[in-house]
Parts: structure tokens; C-alpha cells; sequence
């Protein structure tokens, strides 16, 4: 019996010779070629065709994806693996759009390369299913590092498959930018992309806002609303922080998920949707179910895929491309002149721990642009941005400790303990809703309370300031 070949194409004389070296050591017969003219001829030739094909994405001539169409068309049953230095979502989703079987990296490990072969001829490889093509062109996300390219290759695969997906990450991270990303390079890209943030709404809103109501459903219901499931209908629906969802919408959401159907808020009518659910969160969810604040059917209907979004102090070698990516697109909204890091101000981004992660990058990055009065950004325009929005500890110290002692040098001093109990509570909480552009369930988590706490000190720093 004939031992099955596997072909390399790649217009990279060294990086053919290595992996066709590591192949052929494995015990496998490979043949490589320098374009994807002479792999396409070669395969119109051949009989049988090869047991498996790689191939790189940048080459003269015809690249490693026309080169993917073409076999794809004739030979929907060979498994291609395409290779590129360039990783990134648009190129690993058009790779798994395209019928790849895998994306590799460079540089990759030979060892790993050597597995994915053996993998392959262990197997039959499945036919490829004909999707859509997205139209529009995916979010933002940058990242060059092994995390990141692991990420973009996962988009890029569960973008194809109508699955659930669960993203996790801490606050910052880009969860929606992820959630975009896969709608966009998705079947669904030219239906809806709705998002809504369940910690932003009123635990007594949430139910209206998702499934929607109608006239009279309850006091000020004067109109038909319709709700973000039928908004998202042929799309997407990214429901972010989904761990605080209420209880009682939780067995909602899970009777739609499973039946896709729903009545609106006082409705008698059934409506039926088509909805993919990507669901993201900060929170452990496991640890919720262990509380009994979440239900584990839930979270076994949500989380089919999980995708994990890593900190940004994971991955400090994307901070001076993602701050400079920054820098340029606020000079671009902002309509002036583009700016520049120094090499110093770029080792000080990477040197920060980041704890709100890419958001209080970018954030820093459009406090320069604007403020910042030379083209070039250095290490003192990084400590003057930072200290227009940072107090260190001993400044807010001491100026409490002035206000005590001026307070009770008073003769009309009362109750000073709960003054200042109070306005502290008031500040403390508005710049944790500030960081969190308003979500009051992840102002509670970085403060280390409940959101019903939150809302109650809020109702009542709100009663001390309002109007007599």
C-alpha cells in the first residue's frame, strides 16, 4: 500500500527545510513547493491527492487562502493546515471561514506541527459545511503574543459553529470586542449584534429589556416594546455580566435558550426567535452555582465554548502596540496631529500592573491626546496624566485628618464619625461607578459589596444632597 504524502508549500526555503526535515523524520513522504501555482498543478496531476497540505498565507502569486478556495472546491475532503506569521482574528477567521483544519503560528514548535500530522492521518477529516461570509470588517483587537494568537485562532473557529459561547476575563479586558469579533466572522454577520449589559439595568427592567412588553403590561407600559431577543433575531445577543442576572430571569433565559420561544411582559402571543447568545463575565460562575446564585443548567446551556480573555499584565509585550494604537485613533476622533511614545514611556506602560486592563490603557491613551502639549509622549506626561486622575494615600489622609480637626475645633460639632462615614461612602462609590461607566454590580465587586448595598448607599447619599 502506497504511504500517503504530505505536500508544504511555502515560499520560505528555510521554513520548507525544516518542517519538511521534521516530517520526514516523524516517517511521513512529503513533497514541498515554493508557490501555490505549482502545489495547484501539481495537485491537479496527482492521484491519489495528498493525505494532508501545508501551506503558508503570504506568497507570491496566488496567497495560502486562494490557494485553500481552490482545493476546497475540488477537494473538500483534504485537510489544510495554513501557516502565517501574521496572526490575527481576520486571518485566522477567514483560514476556519475557508475550510482550514488548523492555523499554525509562526514560529510554531516542529514537534507540535509533527502532532497535528499524525492527528490528521489518525482520522478522516469532516467535510466542510458551506458558510456565509461576513461583510463587515471585525473590531479592533491587537496582540501579538502567544495568549492573544491562542484567542484569535479559538475566534476564529467558534465563529463558524452555532454554539454558545461564554467569555470570561476581568473587567477591561474586551469581552465585547471579542463578542463582536465572532458575530462579525460569523454566518450571522449581516443580521443584528445586540448587547446589553444585565449589571446596567434594574433587576425590574431586565425582564422588559430582554423578552420586551406589552401596552398595560405594568404602570407606564403606554406602547409595545419590543425586547433585545427579537431585536437579535437572525444574530447575535451578547448578554455581558451575565453572574448578575436575577434568579427568576435566569429560568427565562434558560426556557429560551432551550426552546427559543418566548411571550413578551404581559403578552399572550408566543414569539419564536433564532438567536445565538454569547455570554461574558468577570465572576466565577462555578463559585455562583456553589452559592446557589446561579443555575448550573444555566451555565451548562452558556458555556459550550469558553473563551478566556487574559489581564493585560499577562501580556505586557501588546502594550506599546495597543498604546500606540490608541494614541492614534483618539488623535483621529479628536481631529488633531498624531502623536508619539518614547522608547522610556513605552518601557513605563509596560512596566504597570494595569489592574482595569486595556480599558484604563485606553483610557490613558486619549487622556494624552489630549492633554499631552508635545508630539512626543514621555515619562513625565505619563506622571502628570496619571496625576490628574490618582491621589496617593497619604494626600486623601491628610486632607481628611485637616477637615477632623477643623470639624471638631467646632463648637457645632455632631455625630462627626457618621459625616464622615458618609461623605466617604458617597465619593468612594461614585468613583467606583465612574470606573465602571455605571454598572452598579461591578462597582459592588471592586468594593467588596453586595449591589443591594450599593444601591441602597446610593438612595441615601442621593436623599442627604437633594434639594430641601
Amino acid at each position: 500500500m502506497m504511504q500517503p504524502e504530505l505536500w508544504v508549500v511555502d515560499d520560505d526555503a528555510s521554513v520548507r527545510f525544516v518542517l519538511v526535515t521534521a516530517l520526514r523524520e516523524a516517517g511521513h513522504a512529503v513533497r514541498d513547493f515554493a508557490d501555490a501555482a505549482s502545489a495547484w498543478a501539481a495537485l491537479n496531476a496527482a492521484a491519489p491527492p495528498p493525505a494532508l497540505l501545508f501551506t503558508d498565507v503570504r506568497m507570491p502569486g496566488d496567497d495560502g487562502l486562494k490557494l485553500l478556495e481552490r482545493i476546497k472546491r475540488a477537494h473538500p475532503e483534504l485537510p489544510v493546515v495554513v501557516m502565517s506569521a501574521y496572526t490575527d482574528v481576520a486571518s485566522t477567521a477567514g483560514a476556519f471561514r475557508g475550510g482550514a483544519y488548523e492555523f499554525l503560528s509562526k514560529p510554531f514548535d516542529l514537534d507540535d506541527a509533527v502532532a497535528l500530522a499524525a492527528r490528521v492521518l489518525e482520522k478522516p477529516a469532516d467535510v466542510d459545511v458551506e458558510v456565509a461570509i461576513a461583510t463587515q470588517e471585525a473590531p479592533l483587537l491587537i496582540g501579538d503574543t502567544a495568549a492573544m494568537q491562542a484567542l484569535f485562532r479559538n475566534i476564529g473557529r467558534v465563529a463558524q459553529a452555532p454554539l454558545s459561547v461564554l467569555i470570561t476575563g476581568e473587567t477591561g479586558t474586551g469581552k465585547e470586542l471579542v463578542a463582536r469579533a465572532i458575530h462579525l466572522e460569523s454566518p450571522r454577520a449581516a443580521r443584528p449584534f445586540v448587547a446589553l449589559n444585565t449589571a446596567a439595568i434594574p433587576a425590574e427592567l431586565l425582564e422588559s429589556e430582554l423578552f420586551g412588553h406589552e401596552v398595560g403590561a405594568f404602570t407606564g407600559a403606554a406602547r409595545r416594546h419590543v425586547g433585545r431577543f427579537e431585536q437579535a433575531d437572525g444574530g447575535t445577543l451578547f448578554l455581558d455580566e451575565i453572574g448578575d442576572m436575577p434568579a427568576s430571569l435566569q429560568t427565562r433565559l434558560l426556557r429560551v435558550l432551550a426552546e427559543g420561544e418566548f411571550f413578551r411582559v404581559g403578552g399572550r402571543e408566543l414569539i419564536r426567535v433564532d438567536v445565538r447568545i454569547i455570554a461574558a463575565t468577570h465572576q466565577p460562575l462555578e463559585q455562583l452555582v456553589t452559592q446557589g446564585k446561579f443555575r448550573a443548567d444555566l451555565l451548562h446551556r452558556l458555556d459550550v465554548v469558553r473563551l478566556a480573555i487574559p489581564p493585560l499584565r499577562e501580556r505586557r509585550d501588546d502594550i506599546p502596540r495597543l498604546a500606540e494604537g490608541f494614541l492614534q485613533r483618539a488623535a483621529q476622533r479628536l481631529g488633531i496631529a498624531t502623536k508619539q511614545f518614547t522608547r522610556a514611556a513605552l518601557q513605563k506602560l509596560q512596566a504597570h500592573d494595569w489592574p482595569g486592563n486595556v480599558r484604563e490603557l485606553e483610557n490613558l491613551c486619549w487622556r494624552l491626546a489630549a492633554m499631552a502639549p508635545d508630539a512626543r509622549i514621555g515619562v513625565d506626561d505619563l506622571q502628570l496624566a496619571a496625576a490628574r486622575t490618582h491621589v496617593s494615600a497619604d494626600g486623601w489622609e491628610n486632607a481628611l485628618a485637616t477637615w477632623a480637626k477643623t470639624q471638631l475645633a467646632s463648637e457645632d460639632v455632631n455625630d462627626l464619625h457618621a459625616q464622615a462615614r458618609a461623605r466617604f461612602d458617597a465619593v468612594l462609590l461614585q468613583a467606583a461607578l465612574d470606573a465602571t461607566e455605571g454598572h452598579r454590580g461591578q462597582a459592588a465587586d471592586l468594593l467588596g459589596l453586595g449591589r443591594n448595598t450599593v444601591t441602597r448607599k446610593l438612595g441615601s447619599s442621593r436623599r442627604r444632597h437633594s434639594p430641601k
